[in-house]
């Protein structure tokens, strides 16, 4: 995934919107009921170490939990290989803000610690299978020593797990996101668009509202052939009013690539299967060639059978 998607998806989770539909939408525990929204905040840079603020790809809210403070830390990963040892790394990366919160003195009222929840957001095209338990990454030794084993779990959002249909009907603004990243097609897309329109009306949302213009440029672009017109777009209403305009060519230029890729499965199985009849049982390397062969080719191939007395001379 490039930088430029990454920072896209750092800007909406910086957005207050993004952790709140991310926490009611996707957290189905008690404690978060009892959340104070009216109190999350993004914890600044300025208090927590260099090392933990050169991962600029996470991001970490407080909100208020009754009396204390619970810190929300989300981590990123768009790695193309799942990290089986997450956990450990989220075990150094919350030490380093519990350290933090020890030396500015941030305390609950009976000195201790405040709880932090550990989100890790996932979009790689494999499903997440890695341990989100510590302890479960740690080999066992029975007889008193597994008693001092230490305790982590996080919580895994493994975006291509979730069931678009379940998504849909949600008023959510994170399963907006894992919507999109799992669209198959524009009439998606432009499904999302509408509802983001109609969910993102007041004033002050205006930054979501640009932030997600951005994020679904940085998803188009890897898709749309004519980029050009992507830059123009500045909001959301204009992003739908292209992808309506597209749409019906959309179709029409899917229906006539699903009628050549039939053509061309049908012209290499009629081939396989003369040369088969002519030569005998075929390598693993030449259905390999004929299975990559474009439509030309084929019909070359074809014409050739007629005439070959070795497979060789199919392939000159």
């Amino acid at each position: 995934m490039n930088a430029s998607h990454d920072q896209a998806y750092k800007l909406l989770f910086s957005e207050p919107e993004l952790i709140i539909d991310l926490l009611r939408g996707f957290v189905d525990q008690e404690w978060v009921k009892e959340l104070d929204f009216q109190t999350l905040e993004k914890v600044s840079g300025s208090f927590i170490s260099d090392d933990l603020r050169s991962r600029e790809d996470d991001v970490i809210w407080r909100v208020r939990y009754r009396r204390n403070w619970v810190y929300i830390y989300v981590l990123i990963e768009f790695q193309s290989t799942i990290d089986p040892f997450m956990a450990v790394r989220l075990m150094t990366y919350m030490g380093l803000l519990f350290q933090d919160l020890i030396k500015t003195k941030q305390l609950t009222a009976d000195k201790k610690l405040p709880p932090i929840f550990p989100v890790v957001l996932y979009n790689g095209e494999k499903r997440w299978h890695a341990a989100t338990e510590l302890k479960d990454l740690i080999s066992p030794i029975p007889g008193g020593l597994e008693e001092y084993l230490p305790s982590l779990k996080y919580l895994i959002l493994d975006e291509g797990a979730y069931d678009v249909d379940q998504l849909m009907p949600l008023n959510n603004l994170v399963a907006a996101i894992f919507r999109l990243e799992n669209a198959k097609t524009t009439e998606d897309i432009l499904a999302v668009v509408t509802n983001l329109i109609e969910w993102l009306q007041a004033p002050e949302q205006d930054r979501v509202r640009r932030y997600f213009n951005l994020w679904i440029k940085r998803v188009l672009l890897n898709s749309f052939q004519d980029k050009s017109q992507l830059s123009e777009i500045n909001n959301l209403m204009e992003m739908k009013t292209m992808l309506a305009k597209r749409f019906p060519q959309l179709i029409k230029d899917s229906l006539a690539e699903s009628e050549a890729k039939g053509l061309i499965k049908g012209e290499a199985k009629i081939l396989k299967k003369q040369l088969t009849l002519k030569f005998g049982t075929l390598s693993g390397s030449i259905v390999e060639k004929i299975d990559a062969a474009n439509i030309q080719q084929l019909d070359i191939w074809l014409e050739r059978v007629l005439t070959a007395t070795k497979l060789d001379e199919i392939f000159l």
